[in-house]
């Protein structure tokens, strides 16, 4: 799998009742991929996995399937608590003819780094599908070190990480240790422009829901050398970056969705809408960036 391109971790559409609006979500895929998304992935944090019974991220895949499949790359989130049931997910993926896997620490456990590498190697020897790694260790209290990138370089069908670190130097120096082994995704929004200078040709953002062809601008320019461009572009879109990465990072994407004319209703509780005056605030900030 060559990771290059858009990729938008969708969010979940709810009702009135918080049950999952398919019908919302068909409008939520034709919406970025007619603005330049090239996959899509459904079940990661963004998309609210972790407020999702079983049943409601398997009736996911298979929408996002039987809806966009052929049109778009697809990636499932399959991240869980335990490794059994991450394999589940991976070989249910598989099964359903997704393209590739996406898997995140397991959260609340904070494994240790042995623990990890043997998850992540179960998890791969389950699966012929590629599986992109995801590091956000701000969110899952553990990190994916180079102790266990180290022990997955002979796992072939490991392509790639996105990294949500934040860390620049974290970045380069996976870049001087492994080379092309391992592709790097962007997953820290407001650093994108840095890891298109130092070689990423992804960007797995969940902002992507809300502002595709705003990210697909600034990594296409910087994709065909012209960082000038890019930097221009990224100016314009990094204070709403900022502000998303801020905090309440899932309901402001579902916020820019509806200000897109996208109702994708609220964010399933325990998380709470934007305040009134934070809406205001966030809408002057979403519409000069996509203006």
């Amino acid at each position: 799998m060559q990771l290059r391109g858009v990729y938008a971790p969708l969010v979940t559409p709810f009702d009135e009742r918080e049950e999952i609006d398919f019908e919302v979500l068909k409008r939520l895929i034709d919406f970025v991929l007619a603005n330049g998304v090239v996959g899509l992935i459904p079940g990661g944090t963004t998309g609210e996995v972790y407020a999702l019974s079983d049943a409601e991220r398997l009736a996911l895949f298979r929408f996002v399937k039987d809806y966009a499949g052929g049109r778009a790359t697809l990636i499932a989130g399959i991240n869980a608590g335990a490794t059994r049931d991450v394999v589940r997910f991976a070989q249910t993926a598989e099964t359903l003819g997704y393209d590739g896997l996406m898997a995140a620490v397991p959260p609340y456990s904070r494994p240790s780094q042995r623990e990890l590498l043997a998850h992540f190697k179960t998890v791969a020897a389950a699966t012929a599908l590629p599986i992109v790694l995801y590091n956000f260790p701000w969110r899952a209290g553990s990190e994916i070190g180079y102790d266990i990138l180290d022990g997955l370089v002979e796992q072939a069908n490991v392509v790639g990480i996105k990294e949500a670190s934040s860390d620049l130097s974290r970045l380069i120096a996976m870049h001087l240790r492994y080379g092309d082994r391992f592709q790097i995704s962007c997953g820290s929004d407001d650093q994108a422009l840095d890891y298109f200078l130092w070689g990423s040709t992804s960007w797995i953002g969940g902002g992507a829901s809300c502002a595709p062809r705003q990210h697909v601008a600034v990594l296409d320019a910087a994709l065909a050398g012209d960082f000038t461009a890019a930097r221009a572009r990224m100016e314009k879109l990094l204070p709403l970056l900022q502000v998303m990465e801020a905090g309440h990072y899932t309901q402001k994407v579902k916020a820019g969705c509806v200000l897109q004319g996208i109702p994708v209703g609220p964010a399933r509780r325990p998380l709470l809408p934007l305040t009134p005056e934070y809406q205001a605030a966030f809408a002057e900030v979403f519409k000069a960036a996509i203006e």
